[in-house]
């Protein structure tokens, strides 16, 4: 089986893995592995049975990602090994769910450096928890099943502080750094190979109705507390500072920011969301 490790891949392109995305797909088998490989190692008595529970009682991918939703979600409503089946049918009906789960998982290995091994975001990070019970809450949307996935909604906001319309349309190799206080509004789209840090809002400017969010284009990069309102479009590649309040739509490869936010600097050419980079050119020169 293939190594999909950053290194490894970064490595086979000759390049750097903070720079590069994971375009392959993924090998679940092996990125299990390597899960239940981070665990190696750890003796302490009061984590053996959270590391049983969360990975080493279960043979795949899907079958943990499925126990660890249920398990964090469950409650009086709906028990743990009721929601765990839930998503065990979503997944099955989709296989792609999993698929984006596993590419997720990946990315945030690629560009959070507090991920020493996949195992640690797997179990502990809940940005990716949020986003991967979106998933399934948003499989449930699209087959009628909107009060079970407003449901799901509900108790991730509750959890996590993170706020994700289930109709909202969320590609693969999505970062949620820290996660705490982002909200998602229903018509909201993020394509592929987005980075979000903690307390952004994609959201609408009142009461309008229909499509009414932003659209947030491959490769771009939101700062901590940075609001992007309306149905703008952040163009591919773009760069929000943090605390910025965005009412316009970006050009790609643009850095925007302020309030109202405004382009500064030259235009870039890398993705921002890889290199994970915040840093910002010089504000008194403005494009």
């Amino acid at each position: 089986m293939p190594d999909i490790s950053p290194t490894s891949l970064a490595a086979a392109r000759g390049t750097r893995a903070v720079a590069e995305p994971t375009l392959v797909s993924i090998d679940q088998e092996r990125l299990w592995m390597d899960i239940a490989a981070g665990c190696e190692g750890c003796d302490d008595p009061l984590v053996r049975g959270l590391l049983a529970t969360g990975i080493r009682n279960h043979a795949t991918f899907a079958n943990g990602l499925a126990a660890l939703i249920g398990r964090k979600l469950g409650d009086r409503s709906v028990a743990d090994d009721a929601l765990s089946e839930l998503v065990t049918e979503a997944f099955a009906a989709d296989p792609q769910i999993v698929a984006a789960a596993a590419a997720d998982l990946v990315a945030i290995r690629e560009r959070d450096p507090a991920t020493a091994n996949y195992a640690t975001p797997f179990l502990f990070f809940k940005g990716y928890h949020a986003v991967q019970c979106y998933r399934v809450a948003h499989w449930l949307w699209n087959n009628g099943r909107r009060y079970l996935a407003l449901h799901l909604q509900s108790r991730t906001s509750e959890l996590f502080a993170v706020d994700i319309h289930p109709a909202a349309r969320l590609g693969r190799r999505i970062l949620f750094d820290h996660g705490t206080g982002i909200v998602i509004g229903e018509t909201s789209v993020l394509e592929d190979d987005v980075s979000l840090l903690q307390g952004v809002t994609l959201g609408g400017t009142g009461k309008n109705v229909g499509d009414r969010h932003p659209k947030v284009r491959r490769g771009v990069l939101i700062g901590a507390g940075a609001k992007i309102l309306g149905n703008i479009e952040l163009g591919e590649g773009a760069k929000v500072g943090a605390g910025s309040i965005v009412l316009e739509s970006v050009p790609p490869f643009t850095t925007v920011v302020g309030n109202p936010a405004r382009p500064v600097g030259t235009r870039h050419s890398a993705l921002p969301a890889f290199t994970m980079d915040q840093m910002l050119p010089p504000i008194d020169y403005m494009i």
